[in-house]
């Protein structure tokens, strides 16, 4: 069944609303925390950073995910991250968990939390509140509401990700099928070098789903999307993936990795591996998108490692930016990433939009027409193709370069 791309995001499946403030908690003259709510306790599944110091959000959201209980709203702020904030930032969560709660009248383990920005300073409570009784006021399900929750939740990032997809699944009643729908929105521009996790990234569907199995198939699908991309090496401390589930497509119920499931799991792919890419290209300061493809490993693990070994190569980055076709530093990436193989049998290519150049084959760098490497470097998304010629194994991964303005933005973060 064909996965069909349509508009809108966190709004785009039945049962979500979303809604956006400007709450002044670091940032002036901008929108700064966003809403979604559900109109019914929705299942939730979530991945999370791997950095061992958690920011107290993620904690929190971690424990709600654990214990399976049911989510009905999720309240992100941007600016400041509540990590390295000890006893002081949990209790923070509970007290903006407590009034979210109250102000929606739902359970206080029913909302979820999200920061990003700066680690260190506490939130502003009062501002906290204030934003959230706000945002509860103006709460809607309309496609432009999505897009102003993903844009309030960006920090240094230039533009807002969003997308949203629908498919088909047999109906609850067994005779014919209903649409369903996934969406969802992420922000992330700088410290971002997930594993088993990702930026901050808010996925909704109307699927009707095992909790079970919704868990397992967003754990399945980061791995060769959100793990996949790297825009500076740090896995930052707030990282968190969380899709949830109303269950009013009135599809029949995916109670087993069957033919729906399969369905469902390839729409969740696309969606997070459309977020992924987008934020790849929108690493601070990034003036290109890099993909590696890596074709004819070994194993799926060594195509995954070679192919983001690639993308998170410093001396890539810098020779994409300069647009200087300095192919040895790819095989020089792909030597380092620790899988075996033969140099004298990979070959690899640098595909453009409409060309491509050789560059390496046989064991030597290839003489090549520099003008011809100047036009495809000079194209926004760059991709290599690097044939290993081992097996039937094959990953991508998604980067940016390495720009002085990436160096600028970072310089200067916290002041």
């Amino acid at each position: 069944m064909k996965i069909r791309k349509i508009q809108g995001g966190i709004t785009a499946a039945k049962g979500f609303s979303a809604a956006c403030c400007e709450a002044a908690i670091k940032y002036r003259n901008r929108k700064d925390m966003a809403m979604v709510f559900a109109d019914a306790p929705c299942a939730v599944a979530g991945t999370f950073t791997s950095n061992k110091v958690k920011a107290a959000p993620v904690l929190w959201d971690m424990d709600i995910v654990k214990n399976g209980k049911d989510a009905r709203a999720v309240v992100v702020n941007t600016g400041i991250a509540n990590a390295g904030t000890g006893e002081a930032g949990m209790t923070l969560c509970r007290e903006t968990a407590a009034h979210t709660a109250g102000v929606l009248g739902i359970p206080v383990d029913s909302v979820l939390l999200g920061s990003t920005g700066v680690i260190g300073p506490n939130l502003p409570l009062d501002r906290m509140n204030a934003g959230i009784t706000a945002m509860a006021k103006t709460l809607s399900k309309s496609a432009e509401a999505g897009t102003d929750a993903s844009i309030a939740i960006m920090t240094t990032d230039t533009v807002n990700k969003e997308t949203a997809v629908e498919f088909e699944l047999p109906a609850v009643s067994e005779e014919g099928t209903v649409t369903v729908r996934l969406g969802g929105m992420s922000k992330g521009s700088g410290m971002i070098h997930p594993n088993m996790c990702t930026m901050l990234a808010y996925l909704s569907t109307d699927c009707a789903i095992d909790r079970t199995l919704l868990q397992k198939a967003l754990s399945t699908v980061v791995v060769d999307t959100f793990n996949m991309i790297s825009v500076d090496g740090d896995t930052s401390t707030n990282d968190t993936l969380l899709l949830l589930s109303s269950g009013q497509a009135a599809n029949k119920p995916i109670l087993e990795e069957d033919e729906s499931y399969a369905i469902f799991c390839e729409a969740l792919f696309t969606v997070c591996r459309e977020l992924a890419i987008r934020m790849a290209g929108d690493g601070e300061g990034a003036t290109h998108m890099i993909e590696a493809h890596v074709i004819h490993a070994d194993t799926k693990e060594n195509a995954r490692t070679l192919a983001r070994s690639v993308v998170a190569s410093s001396l890539v980055k810098a020779m994409i930016y300069g647009r200087d076709a300095n192919c040895g530093r790819v095989l020089c990436a792909l030597g380092y990433a620790g899988p075996d193989f033969d140099p004298a049998v990979i070959t690899i290519d640098l595909v453009g939009e409409k060309d491509t150049l050789n560059f390496y084959k046989d064991g030597c760098v290839q003489v090549f027409d520099e003008d011809k490497a100047l036009a495809l470097l000079s194209e926004h998304d760059i991709r290599f193709l690097c044939d290993m010629n081992m097996g039937e194994e094959e990953a991508a991964a998604w980067g940016c370069d390495l720009t002085y303005d990436y160096v600028k933005i970072n310089g200067d973060y916290r002041t």
